[in-house]
């Protein structure tokens, strides 16, 4: 996994983890994004309160490794002035693809 030590890390201060099953892996940094994505049917979705922050990071590696190749990892705060700054990538799509030249 790219960025372990910056993965680790927002799963440190996180309330949840979240993983569509497929490829797409939050860390959800707060409470209203824990009920967001419970709102959207995630499942997986696993709280800080259910395990600590090193079993959460251990999951977040399985869930990694499992995922089709489309996968990354993003931490996702709140912000009410506009949605999409809440979101910080961690490994984005394709970062551990090699590249042919």
């Amino acid at each position: 996994m790219k960025n372990p030590d910056l993965v680790y890390d927002r799963v440190n201060g996180a309330k949840a983890i979240a993983w569509d099953t497929c490829h797409k892996i939050y860390i959800l940094m707060d409470s209203e994004q824990v009920e967001l994505m419970r709102g959207y049917g995630y499942d997986p979705l696993i709280t800080a309160d259910q395990m600590s922050a090193d079993e959460m990071f251990e999951v977040v590696e399985d869930w990694y490794e499992t995922s089709c190749s489309l996968r990354f990892i993003e931490a996702v705060s709140t912000n009410d002035i506009d949605p999409n700054l809440g979101f910080e990538s961690l490994i984005s799509q394709f970062d551990e693809e090699e590249v042919s030249v």
